[in-house]
């Protein structure tokens, strides 16, 4: 009795028609955050006095690199609530996160080689964080692959949780490297203070527009994949008249 909350959160029906009365707002707040974040790092934040202007994409690359870690997590979460209560919606939203993340990854990638150009005077250095990041991008994929590698659906998605769940070694190798190995990637500035508060105020505002977009996608896409898997079902039916009167 306990649990049954988690089995009714887990309802693709319930979950579908609730998320969608959310979506417009997160979408309306997510878009302002990232204007004002955006407009104010690149065109009012001072410039650095190491780096100049070149330091700036650190506003788009930042928090989508941060991004891509978190739906990575959450992805690994979702399978293992798929493996342990069995609940259906968690698979669905796993495989929507698998390419969502890794495009939140590839654009991290190639912000990030933008940023290394000026800073390192090359576009790719097979530096432990970079190299790290790139092993995330294929793990997505991975992931996205496995669960339509089998026939059977359940096979399929139990495969794509447990290699969710082993790709969260990469995870913590990502947030570590800069520590553990020497590279050529700067180390965590924010929680160490090392951010002047006048590049840090739109670069968290930057970091939470993309959390909200990030969820806003995600449930998005997860509404996609509902009604792709749950199509024959009756309350998709019902939808779809309602639309159509």
């Amino acid at each position: 009795m306990r649990w049954n909350w988690l089995y009714k959160l887990g309802t693709p029906s319930w979950f579908y028609q609730y998320i969608r009365a959310w979506l417009p707002y997160m979408y309306s707040v997510a878009f302002v955050l990232l204007l004002v974040g955006t407009v104010w790092g690149l065109g009012f934040a001072p410039i650095d006095s190491k780096q100049g202007n070149s330091y700036r994409i650190l506003f788009i690359h930042a928090p989508v690199a941060h991004i891509a870690e978190v739906a990575y997590v959450l992805m690994a979460i979702m399978g293992a609530v798929g493996l342990i209560w069995k609940t259906k919606l968690s698979f669905m939203m796993m495989k929507a996160s698998a390419p969502l993340g890794a495009a939140f990854t590839f654009v991290a990638l190639v912000t990030g080689s933008i940023w290394g150009k000026p800073t390192w005077g090359a576009w790719w250095v097979w530096d432990a964080r970079i190299t790290s990041m790139l092993i995330l991008f294929f793990l997505f994929l991975g992931v996205y692959a496995l669960q339509d590698a089998y026939k059977n659906s359940d096979a399929g998605n139990k495969a794509a949780a447990v290699l969710s769940l082993v790709g969260v070694i990469n995870v913590i190798i990502i947030k570590k490297s800069v520590e553990w190995w020497y590279t050529l990637h700067q180390p965590a500035s924010i929680m160490k203070g090392a951010v002047d508060i006048s590049m840090l105020i739109p670069l968290l505002i930057n970091i939470l527009g993309m959390y909200i977009l990030y969820l806003s996608l995600l449930f998005s896409w997860s509404q996609v994949e509902i009604l792709r898997q749950e199509r024959r079902k009756q309350w998709v039916r019902d939808i779809a008249l309602k639309s159509e009167l």
